[in-house]
């Protein structure tokens, strides 16, 4: 008895220490360079529809998975022909087909983009940039940082947000 009960208990143990290895489905990825760093959630496509329907058009998107994004400077910047001061900010977008709307709030640890209505009063920079093409579908999310810019890249779109120091 002693012995099957044991059994059971390493079994369950085993069971329950392999599920909590599982991969999160949206892996918080850090990208950074000398002077930026960016932390975001990566969703991927799974086979969905992304600009237009998942994230739809003229709304507000925290601009990767969970938590919004947080860009930091770790130096003053011109963020696409804004001066920024050194700092952390969540970064939201406004996509469309043509361009897209790229903010920066001083409002952190907003979960996704639900209360951004109340803090948009927040906003330290809104540019609007155009969209470009990807030379291939992205499956994943990828936002990248260099001290030159931030590109923001999934499914078959690619924002480039320039910056200068």
């Amino acid at each position: 008895m002693k012995k099957s009960l044991f059994v059971l208990l390493g079994f369950l143990f085993v069971a329950s220490a392999s599920f909590a290895q599982k991969a999160p489905a949206s892996p918080t990825i850090t990208t950074e360079s000398e002077n930026v760093k960016v932390v975001y959630g990566q969703p991927s496509k799974k086979g969905r529809e992304i600009f237009g329907s998942l994230v739809p058009f003229g709304q507000v998107w925290r601009t990767g998975a969970n938590a919004a994004t947080e860009v930091t400077f770790k130096k003053d910047v011109n963020f696409a022909g804004t001066k920024v001061k050194a700092g952390t900010y969540s970064l939201f977008t406004i996509p469309s087909s043509t361009e897209w709307t790229v903010i920066l709030n001083s409002e952190l640890k907003q979960w996704g983009a639900y209360e951004y209505d109340k803090i948009k009063g927040k906003n330290v920079a809104e540019v609007k940039l155009p969209v470009r093409g990807t030379e291939g579908v992205m499956e994943k999310l990828s936002i990248t940082a260099s001290d030159s810019q931030i590109a923001i890249e999934w499914d078959n779109a690619r924002v480039m947000i320039p910056l200068k120091w």
